[in-house]
């Protein structure tokens, strides 16, 4: 779920495009067969009429009935894109997160710096303006019998 929210709030692309294949109607608008559309990721994700009045909190129980129903919209949550062209890294790129926030947890305590100045801006794709100053303090041994006290 914590994984879910931080893609919802901070998508690793903020845009897709895509082809009609089919003249269609999309809000009351027609669309020409052929006609290139461009889905805001970022935009949908941070819409109050799909995700409510807690659109721009970091709240992960939005997930805890699943993808599907976090939103409004069963298919609202797209951080790598939807259908056949949904990223084909994506259960990759999930797993790994996972394992690292995993490991990370297991070892290090950590907290934002000080310094750190909350600025997502969007420059092809969204990232810290000023950066993510992080301060990883090392968990005693008492605090993590796993971890081997010779290390």
């Amino acid at each position: 779920m914590i994984v879910n929210e931080s893609l919802r709030l901070y998508p690793p692309t903020i845009a897709t495009i895509r082809r009609a294949k089919t003249d269609v109607e999309l809000g009351g608008y027609k669309i020409p067969r052929g006609t290139e559309l461009l889905i805001p990721i970022l935009a949908v994700h941070h819409d109050l009429a799909i995700w409510g009045n807690d659109v721009n909190e970091f709240n992960p129980g939005r997930f805890s009935e699943g993808v599907a129903r976090a939103a409004k919209h069963p298919v609202a949550f797209i951080p790598f894109g939807l259908g056949v062209r949904t990223c084909i890294g994506q259960n990759l790129a999930v797993l790994q997160t996972k394992l690292a926030l995993a490991i990370i947890l297991q070892r290090f305590s950590f907290r934002l710096a000080p310094s750190y100045q909350h600025a997502p801006t969007v420059l092809m794709l969204l990232y810290p303006q000023y950066g993510a100053p992080i301060i990883f303090n090392q968990l005693s041994t008492l605090d993590n019998p796993n971890q081997d006290s010779s290390s």
